[in-house]
């Protein structure tokens, strides 16, 4: 009988008092006893079980309110220590150098070609002198990684010790970029970013030419890159293991190299060059000298001959200051139009021509910008509406999208049988002469 029944019970028992009737106090008393009393007797039944339960370790702590300032402080100093203390696991410029060079004394011949190569057994006995730290890179599982075609069943000692070093950076990385991550939690927000390029900058031989007055709107233009690419869902925050996947941080760090040929730079975003052709074109297209580019103003963007519904659009759905874009949204702006093929660059495109917000490209908006004949090019499923990802799917993102928003754009698709044409010819000319 359990401790319920047995407390109905009691409580249903006849009087034993003289007067044989109690007070409501009375009553309400003896029910909190007999209660207090089975209940205790049924809790001690459950102790064995109570007991296990403590052996599960503690997984979540609260993170300390912005008023406790002490806590705070304790958190950012715990947290500073054992980033220390990780930096210290990872092999220095001497340990690398060392453990080269007992690659290089263990190399397994014959070479292939100039290429130095080492079979396991002699792997094994380079991990066991090479010391604690490399412990972790000499296992079976890496060298199967590296293996590939060698008929003596060795890997490549060059191939090797890059996968070392790229694992050293990597951590390397992480741990500086988790020095700005403020809130602790794996990511960075737009302010903790800037932080860290606006440190960065006097370690990258390349941009020693920049005018500090400048470094603000170079440190906007290298995080905006970060942002729109990795917050499609602008929360204002990006994982640190989603900054170490991409390369944008590779394209960051190669200015460290002070032999940076032109075309890279050229073509590298985060460049000297790169940087100061993107705010240039900012200030040329602000004629009033505002700070700010009216629809106006940015009409006159690339070739000026974007559409009026589309330039519309982009004032309709981007943030603006009493219908004016800043430099911020302009960058997004640029991104998206400079690389049409990429995803985030679609998806912020798609977003403007979807003029319904809807979620698809029906007819009506298609007629809306210019032509439904673009059904024909992407093949959506649903014949009478495109989605986003049958736009990504059909590898004709950036034609369609520049056909709908570009009037030069749309000039050329309508005319590219005339200009190939006309290229053929002017070759077969060349050739005569």
């Amino acid at each position: 009988m359990d401790w319920k029944e047995i407390l109905r019970r009691r409580l249903a028992m006849p009087n034993t008092r003289t007067n044989g009737k109690k007070s409501e106090q009375e009553l309400k008393d003896e029910e909190m006893d007999l209660f207090t009393k089975y209940y205790s007797e049924w809790k001690g039944d459950r102790k064995n079980t109570n007991e296990f339960y403590k052996t599960i370790p503690r997984f979540y702590y609260r993170l300390p309110a912005e008023d406790e300032v002490l806590l705070q402080k304790l958190r950012e100093e715990s947290r500073a220590v054992f980033l220390q203390r990780k930096s210290r696991e990872l092999l220095d410029n001497e340990e690398l150098q060392n453990l080269w060079f007992l690659l290089d004394k263990h190399q397994t011949p014959p070479m292939i070609g100039e290429e130095a190569m080492i079979n396991y057994e002699n792997f094994l006995k380079v991990g066991e002198k090479a010391g604690p730290k490399c412990k972790q890179f000499f296992t079976a599982k890496v060298f199967a990684k590296l293996l590939h075609t060698d008929s003596y069943g060795r890997i490549s000692i060059m191939q090797f010790f890059n996968y070392v070093m790229r694992k050293v950076w990597l951590h390397q990385t992480r741990i500086g970029l988790s020095l700005y991550d403020v809130a602790g939690q794996g990511y960075l927000r737009e302010s903790d970013l800037e932080n860290y390029i606006l440190e960065l900058i006097p370690t990258l031989p390349q941009l020693d030419g920049l005018e500090k007055s400048f470094y603000s709107f170079y440190v906007c233009t290298a995080v905006r890159k970060f942002f729109f690419f990795l917050d499609p869902l602008r929360t204002g925050k990006i994982k640190i293991q989603d900054i170490l996947a991409c390369s944008f941080l590779d394209d960051l760090l190669e200015l460290r190299d002070e032999e940076l040929s032109k075309e890279s730079q050229e073509t590298n975003w985060f460049s000297a060059p790169s940087a100061l052709r993107v705010y240039g074109q900012y200030l040329n297209l602000d004629k009033d000298h505002n700070g700010m580019l009216s629809k106006e103003e940015l009409s006159r963007y690339g070739t000026a001959t974007m559409t009026n519904v589309f330039l519309d659009r982009v004032f309709q759905e981007c943030l603006t200051y009493d219908g004016e874009m800043d430099y911020k949204t302009y960058l997004d702006f640029v991104l998206a139009l400079e690389n049409r093929k990429e995803p985030a660059a679609l998806q912020y495109i798609f977003k403007l021509l979807d003029i319904e917000n809807k979620g698809y490209l029906n007819v009506f908006s298609l007629n809306y910008f210019f032509r439904d004949e673009i059904f024909d090019m992407v093949k959506p499923k649903d014949p009478l509406k495109i989605s986003l990802q049958d736009l990504i799917n059909s590898n004709q993102g950036d034609t369609v999208t520049t056909i709908l928003i570009d009037l030069n754009g749309f000039w050329t698709y309508e005319n590219r049988e005339a200009l190939v044409a006309n290229d053929n010819e002017n070759s077969i000319d060349l050739d005569d002469t």
